[in-house]
């Protein structure tokens, strides 16, 4: 069997119908009437009424969550972006404010620089998510602590857990204030971040490694039924915020004053200067 057998391309009964015509069955707008977004009527039912927060989770989701987890979101976007330009992608916005590129240019530069497994706050919590709602499959199979995380990655005989491990400083400062935060909003430690407390109190007794915000994160949003999918799609911009600030404030200094270097501060390490014939 081809390929294309295999995958019925043959058949282009799918393709035919969106010929020239696009099909959404997501929402879209009503000229002159109302724009409706997985059923709700954005004039009516969401602006004024609903947070922004809560649109977003909506236009991604299908899920028009309650108010006080809009709240939770919000709050972990404010802690989740530091107007501090040594962070690697507030750099990137405080190099375009130097260079007087537009705002817009900053921002999505910055916003790419921290999709990455290391750090950002979006990939990581896929990774983190699809960690600790794994390990709670495994625990609940009566796995023990010890047998789920030995089967992870490990590195310098230490394990390689997305969410339990931080540099610079080992307590990551964001945890109580999310702590706090999730109690005054009315919910409870769920199974998956009880589980996550659990393989932190094991880390860091075994390795010295301790759960940070990201761990945290995962845990609290796998027990609001989330998927990690969702969760890296919703926070794809938690960082704009101070890449944003970062940009404006080198934007609002001289132009290129955003570390600049002195030749002799670069290290050349190619071959000897050498002289050339002269030509007529």
């Amino acid at each position: 069997m081809s390929f294309k057998q295999e995958n019925n391309y043959s058949d282009t009964f799918f393709w035919d119908q969106r010929r020239n015509k696009i099909v959404s069955s997501i929402g879209g707008w009503q000229g002159g009437k109302d724009v409706v977004s997985y059923g709700y009527s954005l004039m009516n039912e969401l602006l004024g009424k609903k947070s922004y927060m809560q649109m977003i989770v909506l236009n991604i989701t299908g899920r028009l969550i309650e108010e006080n987890l809009a709240k939770w979101f919000e709050g972990n976007f404010i802690g989740m972006s530091y107007p501090d330009s040594r962070i690697w992608c507030n750099q990137v916005g405080a190099l375009c404010g130097s260079s007087r590129t537009t705002v817009v240019t900053a921002t999505v530069a910055g916003i790419l620089a921290a999709d990455s497994r290391a750090y950002g706050g979006s990939q990581t919590s896929l990774l983190g998510m699809t960690f600790i709602q794994s390990a709670l499959k495994e625990f609940k199979k009566h796995a023990s602590i010890e047998k789920i995380i030995s089967r992870t990655k490990f590195k310098n005989e230490k394990p390689v857990i997305v969410g339990y491990a931080r540099p610079v400083a080992k307590d990551d400062e964001r945890i109580k204030p999310h702590e706090n935060m999730t109690k005054k909003l009315g919910f409870n430690v769920g199974e998956h971040l009880s589980l996550a407390y659990a393989i932190s109190d094991y880390l860091e007794q075994k390795y010295a490694l301790k759960m940070n915000i990201g761990g945290y994160t995962s845990a609290f949003l796998s027990d609001q039924n989330f998927t990690p999918e969702e969760v890296y799609q919703i926070k794809a911009l938690v960082v704009s915020s101070g890449v944003t600030a970062c940009y404006i404030e080198s934007k609002n200094s001289p132009p290129d004053s955003f570390l600049p270097l002195r030749c002799n501060d670069v290290l050349y390490t190619g071959k000897a200067q050498r002289s050339l014939p002269k030509t007529d």
